[in-house]
């Protein structure tokens, strides 16, 4: 092997290493731990508190078809774990963990059986959305998932993306419910909204909109503003606080979380767990500034 190629190897191990050491405090806050015991443990804390809770066994892009079948499989154990310990039967899952890059057909067959366990087990699956270089495939995966009103399926959109709008109004027309979030891949202009007001206006105006539909959506923020604003549109609206949820990241905002259900209104907090924590933590520590400052304090203090 040529010195080059070793070189280049060594530097990427090393980088990695240094990586997941720099983020592992910020994760511990934000990953529930990397098996599904510890998962569980989580969710069931969080239920005695008021929380609805939707599970997520993070891994993405997967390399080969034998990884899809173990994703699938992990997905079908989660689901009937969930109905042993009575806990919410709702999982959230990304495509492209389950062969959607590999082979469109193959991702197919592995979601429908995770839709027919959570069909079996009176579950829901939550699909989630990944880069623009997906959407398409991802929404028409999932209208092909819904046969009839009551398949315990659900899509999520981002606000930020342009054709969102759209997006909404065609999955709203096939009962599909919608996880409505702001958007954390970072997109080029020709395909997102830029500006952090500007997605704020488009995160509202969606939200009105299949807020008015009469399905049953997640409206997925942090954001102060919007909730606030989401709260007195649906009281000037007259739409009973049951028939609609807020969602949140496990870990972030724990004092509004709690804050939200204390007054009453239906909250559903997204855990993440699993081996493949570093894409997701490095995704939020992205999104906020506080975040990476939080990551240089645990690695300069000790």
């Amino acid at each position: 092997m040529p010195e080059t190629v070793k070189t280049t190897r060594t530097a990427s191990r090393v980088l990695g290493w240094t990586l997941s050491t720099l983020m592992a405090p910020f994760a511990r806050r934000f990953i529930a731990g990397t098996t599904l015991p510890s998962a569980l443990d989580v969710l069931a804390q969080l239920k005695s508190q008021g929380f609805s809770t939707t599970i997520d066994h993070l891994g993405e892009k997967v390399a080969s078809k034998e990884e899809t079948k173990i994703a699938t499989e992990q997905y079908v154990v989660m689901l009937k774990a969930l109905k042993e310990r009575a806990l919410d039967r709702n999982v959230s899952v990304k495509l492209s963990q389950l062969g959607l890059m590999i082979d469109p057909e193959l991702c197919a067959i592995n979601l429908e059986r995770i839709v027919k366990t959570a069909e079996d087990v009176g579950g829901f699956v939550r699909v989630d959305m990944e880069g623009s270089d997906a959407t398409q495939a991802t929404l028409d995966m999932v209208k092909r998932m819904k046969r009839t009103r009551l398949t315990p399926i659900g899509a999520a959109l981002q606000a930020m993306l342009i054709r969102t709008p759209e997006d909404a109004l065609a999955m709203v027309a096939r009962e599909i419910p919608i996880r409505l979030c702001k958007g954390a891949y970072k997109e080029p202009a020709g395909l997102a909204l830029q500006k952090m007001e500007d997605v704020q206006r488009a995160f509202l105006s969606i939200s009105k909109r299949l807020l008015t539909t009469g399905l049953f959506h997640g409206i997925a923020t942090h954001d102060p503003y919007l909730i606030d604003e989401i709260k007195r549109f649906v009281s000037a609206q007259g739409i009973a606080k049951d028939r609609f949820e807020f969602q949140m990241l496990y870990g972030i905002r724990p004092r509004l979380q709690r804050q939200i259900v204390s007054e009453g209104w239906k909250l559903r907090v997204y855990v993440p767990f699993g081996r493949s924590w570093v894409p997701y933590t490095w995704r939020r520590i992205r999104e906020r500034k506080e975040n990476a400052l939080f990551i240089l304090k645990h690695f300069f203090v000790r």
